[in-house]
């Protein structure tokens, strides 16, 4: 219905063009028939779904209008957008939103991104950015294009550093279970302390690869060496990673924010003594609860800074491990 009607519209507007519209309901056959009348120039104006996302390369189009613009996600937008000016000649993209309506946070900071990338080679810096606006609250936004889409970043760097052992023939320390850190603070690098986006993602790796307090003082020192003090939604990706690594020699399968504390969710064949756990319930006044089941957990209700709070419950955590899980080297 909406596609007639912006069809028709279009009509009116510009009478002398031959406006068709294409979308995925239509079957291959109609539909190859309407592009190639596009590409051939036949049809002025091409009405279509965001199925024209996926690679059609058409160099004789010179502009494309997205209406709702704020509805799609940042590399969506990128890809319509590389859909024009493939030629030498210059070309438009104008993307619509509702007049009058109030847009969500995160369009908005999409739109003005789009606006920001527009030279070559940024299509790197728009998944880039993606990761910054979806990411802030957990450690990096666990939707990226391609791969990284399909299993978050995390996990991509662990791919990628075991596809890097494999090939050289090195072992790989195998671990039952991984381990989330989900608490709502801002942990990020944002595009002011690091401009170079190569050098972003080489940080943020080895940021998710730090184990230990002596490792992060060593980043810290070399960050302040190289790009000056680091703002805080740094310092905050730093003591999560440190905090993640600890919770995972914990036992511990899950770390969240959780309205008005934190929920640490165990491994349920952690090596514990749940003897200890009476007493350390008891230490922390009416504030902590350990609820038993097929996947135990406490509940911890606290505020102030969530990720040293959550640092200090993992240490007593840790103190009720009968055997540590093994640091994977």
């Amino acid at each position: 219905g909406n596609m007639d009607m912006v069809a028709n519209e279009i009509a009116k507007l510009v009478p002398e063009a031959v406006v068709a519209f294409a979308h995925g309901q239509m079957n291959e056959r109609e539909l190859e028939r309407t592009m190639f009348r596009f590409v051939e120039g036949e049809i002025d104006v091409l009405v279509a779904t965001t199925i024209v996302e996926t690679g059609l390369d058409i160099p004789n189009v010179n502009t494309i209008i997205i209406e709702d613009a704020d509805r799609l996600g940042l590399s969506q937008l990128y890809q319509l957008r590389g859909r024009v000016g493939r030629s030498n000649r210059t070309a438009y993209a104008f993307l619509l939103y509702k007049r009058d309506k109030l847009l969500k946070e995160v369009a908005e900071k999409r739109l003005a991104a789009i606006k920001e990338f527009t030279e070559l080679g940024s299509g790197f810096r728009i998944s880039m950015r993606d990761l910054e606006i979806r990411g802030a609250g957990n450690l990096l936004g666990a939707r990226q294009h391609g791969h990284m889409e399909a299993v978050g970043y995390d996990l991509y760097c662990k791919m990628l550093n075991e596809a890097v052992k494999k090939l050289k023939g090195e072992e790989i320390p195998q671990s039952e279970y991984e381990t989330s850190v989900e608490i709502k603070v801002d942990a990020f690098i944002p595009v002011s302390y690091i401009k170079n986006e190569f050098q972003k993602l080489d940080i943020y790796k080895r940021i998710a690869e730090l184990e230990s307090e002596e490792e992060k003082s060593d980043m810290v020192d070399e960050l302040l060496d190289r790009f000056g003090e680091p703002p805080k939604s740094v310092m905050n990706l730093l003591a999560i990673a440190i905090l993640k690594a600890k919770a995972h020699r914990a036992y511990i399968t899950e770390i969240a924010s959780r309205g008005d504390g934190l929920r640490v969710t165990m491994y349920p064949k952690a090596q514990i003594d749940p003897a200890g756990i009476p007493a350390m319930v008891a230490g922390k006044g009416r504030k902590l609860r350990f609820v038993p089941g097929p996947k135990p957990y406490f509940e911890y209700e606290t505020s102030g800074d969530l990720i040293e709070k959550a640092s200090e419950l993992v240490d007593e955590i840790m103190m009720l491990c009968t055997e540590r899980m093994m640091t994977e080297e």
